[in-house]
């Protein structure tokens, strides 16, 4: 279930970024968000729904466009995850695991990935103005080949800000995302997306 929270996590936090062309509301907001941000960080609140359980979760990131990322989960379980441009590390620490992916093949499969690329779901997602709710503007996302990932994403700002995520993928698992204390001008480094595994841990590649 870990593996799984970040792969969903890491899906849905993605398509922040994405640029698309439409109506005033939630796609303005979209593209003054890429245009705008070249770093964020904030909070983030998680819920996994699928047919036999609901799971919770949360914690803190950091983004630095292009590519750059470090999310950390600090409830239920702690886990830190890093994307420095060339591979993702997920460290589970309470399994003193730490597991290595191709970044390039993992892009389009977190949220977190959508978010650190502003491109990362032009070419694939078609995007439109999805109501509002909350005072948030909705953008849907729904792919424009049956082999994408998730059935649709959703992207939620309130005025110019981010504010949520929804998104469900082919399993029917669906994961929302509250976002909050967000910056778009943060004070970060490259030093910040640098991952070195501690001592005494697995290290598994994928």
């Amino acid at each position: 279930m870990k593996q799984t929270t970040y792969s969903k996590f890491f899906a849905a936090a993605m398509l922040g970024l994405a640029i698309g062309t439409a109506q005033a509301g939630g796609i303005d907001a979209l593209k003054k968000f890429n245009a705008d941000a070249d770093g964020l960080s904030g909070s983030f609140s998680q819920t996994v729904k699928n047919k036999k359980k609901t799971q919770t979760s949360g914690g803190t990131f950091q983004i630095m466009r292009p590519g750059l990322f470090r999310w950390e989960y600090s409830k239920p379980y702690k886990q830190t995850i890093v994307g420095d441009g060339q591979h993702i590390w997920l460290y589970d620490v309470d399994l003193k695991q730490v597991t290595k992916s191709d970044q390039s093949q993992a892009i389009g499969d977190s949220p977190a990935s959508i978010l650190s690329d502003k491109n990362a779901l032009d070419s694939s997602y078609s995007l439109k103005e999805d109501g509002s709710g909350d005072g948030i503007d909705y953008v849907l996302a729904t792919p424009k080949k049956n082999n994408a990932g998730y059935q649709f994403i959703r992207i939620g700002f309130k005025g110019d800000t981010l504010a949520a995520m929804e998104l469900k993928d082919g399993f029917g698992n669906q994961t929302s995302i509250k976002f909050s204390n967000v910056n778009t001008h943060p004070n970060l480094s490259r030093g910040n997306f640098k991952f070195v595994p501690p001592k005494g841990v697995d290290v598994l590649s994928q």
